[in-house]
């Protein structure tokens, strides 16, 4: 890169830079050379997906795959958050009741927790208030309680709840410290833009997870521009739910129309697009009780099958796709299997690297592109 003039004279030279001018050109071209391989080594991925989809369990995962776990300050959190996810749980439970006019067998356990609500407050080093476990358990054990619970309403009521009802005396002991499995299925809104980087194998990852509430995904913008691959996340259970924010709105419907027009974004037309159709365990002990016909009618398989389920859901998916030279890679996931995460993440980037490479030996920009 260096720098040269000419003459009117026959277009010959008779200047050369100097060599405080030359050493700054090769600083300069050096310099481009180092943020070029750097580019090459990080990869940027989006986690983009309706609300509920599990975004956020995904970057936990990545956290306790790829760093040190949770840090002291983030276990508190979760410590406290999780007991606000079982009051918040059973709340919405009683709520559930009222509308459909339904009431607990000992009407004492409401009249409990309307004098006790305003107390339910954990503060920091605060072991929860042991003396409504019992109240907690007898609620949950009410008679009026299990037929809500039995209705399987993920937009009122909380998927985690029976998990950590499961748990309850072992969350209000004393020394009580979240496992890694309760911070996974610990529920917290992603609002704004959350990012995870790590290093792996040489390479950088900077995984970006943002809000997929329908009042969050306006800010999906800012973090389009140089993405090396999208991991969108639809929930199989969603396939008879209702949003949080609308619940005149399919889940599954919302994700499958939210994918299409992720899929087929100008933004993303060269930019691999990983589908991770997600809470597989939760899709497969849902479906003997609630058929897939009544919310997708084109259903023809097997209303208890769910390997031909959510191979018919896959395949919903796959065919939003428009172009013909852009491969969509699709798993099945369970974002608290760790074990099951590692195996499915291991794949995903074997794919990205390898493309990668074959981009570079191309001559591509060191960018990533996928190519068929």
């Amino acid at each position: 890169m260096g720098v040269c003039a000419s003459t009117e004279q026959g277009g010959r030279s008779d200047w050369q830079a100097s060599p405080q001018e030359t050493m700054q050109s090769r600083a300069i071209d050096r310099l481009l050379r180092e943020e070029e391989e750097r580019l090459a080594r990080e990869i940027k991925m989006l986690l983009l997906g309706p609300g509920s989809s599990g975004k956020s369990t995904i970057l936990k995962q990545m956290k306790l795959i790829h760093l040190s776990g949770f840090s002291d300050a983030e276990v508190e959190m979760y410590r406290q958050q999780i007991f606000m996810n079982v009051r918040d749980g059973i709340r919405a439970c009683l709520s559930v009741m009222e509308l459909e006019g339904m009431e607990l067998a000992n009407p004492n356990l409401l009249e409990l927790w309307e004098l006790a609500e305003s107390t339910m407050q954990v503060r920091v080093g605060q072991a929860y208030p042991y003396a409504l476990k019992s109240w907690l358990k007898a609620i949950w054990n009410d008679a009026g309680m299990k037929v809500i619970n039995a209705s399987g309403d993920e937009a009122t009521i909380p998927e985690s709840l029976p998990y950590f009802m499961a748990n309850i005396d072992r969350l209000f002991r004393p020394t009580y410290i979240p496992s890694e499995q309760d911070i996974l299925r610990c529920r917290q809104k992603t609002t704004g833009i959350t990012e995870t980087a790590f290093q792996q194998r040489g390479t950088q990852y900077r995984i970006f997870d943002v809000g997929g509430q329908r009042s969050e995904r306006r800010k999906w913008v800012h973090c389009f521009d140089s993405v090396t691959a999208v991991i969108f996340l639809a929930s199989l259970a969603g396939y008879d739910q209702v949003l949080h924010e609308d619940r005149s709105s399919n889940q599954m419907q919302e994700a499958l129309m939210l994918f299409d027009s992720i899929c087929n974004s100008r933004w993303f037309a060269d930019t691999a697009m990983i589908l991770f159709l997600n809470k597989q365990d939760v899709f497969k002990e849902r479906l003997p009780t609630s058929p897939i016909q009544p919310y997708f009618p084109d259903y023809e398989g097997d209303p208890k099958d769910y390997l031909a389920a959510q191979e018919y859901f896959r395949s919903r998916f796959m065919r939003l796709n428009r172009s013909e030279s852009k491969p969509i890679y699709a798993h099945y996931t369970t974002a608290v299997d760790t074990k099951l995460v590692k195996v499915v993440f291991a794949s995903v980037t074997d794919v990205i690297l390898n493309r990668n490479l074959e981009a570079l030996m191309l001559g591509s920009p060191t960018r990533v592109v996928f190519f068929p």
